[in-house]
Order: structure tokens, then C-alpha cells, then sequence
């Protein structure tokens, strides 16, 4: 027993000497222009005291800040939100679809027209195309958006041809931009899809 508690105490000793020596080495590497000057413990120690609180932001915060990268609604920067999904938060939600492209993309809208609430539409002719429809769609008389006959690239777009109470479980998303992709193509997204968010910019 005394010969492990020796060897152990031994190791302990020799890992301090070496934690010692490179911490002697990293500061003469950060305080010190050239190698024959001496060591600065203390710069090396205020380089900790900024570094590793910078990393722990990093690591903790970062991952729960998602960027816009696209100009549909007035964010540029959200955050998780827990709580229930209200009309006109912004939500978040995974889209798979060609327009945007071969992966699946993180998407952040606004919750425009709930359960209970009454959704219409009305069909007239694109401004943007005369020989297509373009749907206008109201939720409760309030205008949401228009649909567009085709995306950028000559894309045609399917536009949502529903009208009615929304059901329970399910919601309209958009956005007021005119060339917003939400529900006037994908339709309704079922509430169990969306992420509340909250804009921090």
C-alpha cells in the first residue's frame, strides 16, 4: 500500500512540474518577442481571463442564435422562445422543397392565422403574369399575401387551394414580403413542426 500511495504520489509531483513548465512556456510564448526574454506569467493570465470567457459565450450561446439569411421578414437574428405560439410570432421550421434547393433549410416566419381562425382566398389574375392566377389569401378579412405564378429561375409554384376554419393543430405561416415562400405554397404546417422564436436583431 505505501509503495502505491509512493508511486502515486510521485505522478501527482511530476504532473505538476510539467503543468508548471508549460504554463511557464506559454507565457514566455505570449509575453516575450523572442526566446531569450523573459517570461510574462501575468499577460498570460489576462489572456486566460479573456480567452476563456469568450469561449464559454462561444460555446454555450452561439449554437442558440440562428441567423435570417433571407430578407422575408424583418429580422436578423433569433433565438428559441419556449412557450405557445401566438398570431404574428416568428417561428421556425425545417423546409424541404426545390426552391430551396437539395437540402433541407432552416426557415423563420411569422405565425399569421391560427386554429379557429378563418382562412379565404381569392383568385384573380398575377399582376406579374396576366394569363395566371395569382390567390390573394385573408385570414379573419385581413389580407396575408399573394401568390406568385413562378419563383426565380422560372420555377412554377403550386399555390395553397384551401379556404376554410383552420383545424386544430395546424397554422398558416408567412410573411409580408411579396416573394415570401410559406403557405400560400406549402400549405398549412402542422404546430408541431414550428419552433417559437424570438428576433434578438
Amino acid at each position: 500500500m505505501l509503495r502505491l500511495y509512493l508511486v502515486f504520489a510521485r505522478t501527482l509531483f511530476a504532473a505538476w512540474i510539467a503543468l508548471g513548465q508549460l504554463l511557464r512556456q506559454a507565457a514566455a510564448a505570449l509575453g516575450a518577442a523572442n526566446g531569450d526574454q523573459p517570461a510574462r506569467p501575468a499577460r498570460f493570465t489576462l489572456v486566460l481571463l479573456v480567452v476563456l470567457p469568450s469561449a464559454l459565450f462561444a460555446a454555450l450561446v452561439m449554437p442558440r442564435i440562428h441567423l435570417v439569411m433571407t430578407p422575408s421578414i424583418d429580422a436578423y437574428a433569433v433565438r428559441v422562445s419556449p412557450g405557445p405560439i401566438r398570431r404574428g410570432d416568428y417561428v421556425m421550421f425545417t423546409l424541404r422543397h426545390p426552391v430551396a434547393g437539395p437540402n433541407a433549410v432552416q426557415v423563420t416566419k411569422h405565425a399569421l392565422c391560427l386554429p379557429g381562425d378563418r382562412l379565404t382566398l381569392s383568385e384573380r389574375p398575377s399582376a406579374h403574369a396576366p394569363s395566371a392566377t395569382g390567390v390573394h389569401y385573408y385570414c379573419n378579412g385581413r389580407l396575408l399575401g399573394v401568390s406568385l405564378p413562378e419563383a426565380r429561375g422560372g420555377l412554377k409554384l403550386e399555390h395553397m387551394n384551401w379556404s376554410g376554419v383552420i383545424p386544430p393543430g395546424l397554422a398558416y405561416v408567412g410573411s409580408p414580403h411579396p416573394r415570401g415562400f410559406d403557405s400560400r405554397y406549402l400549405g398549412l404546417l402542422p404546430i408541431a413542426r414550428l419552433t417559437r422564436m424570438e428576433r434578438i436583431l
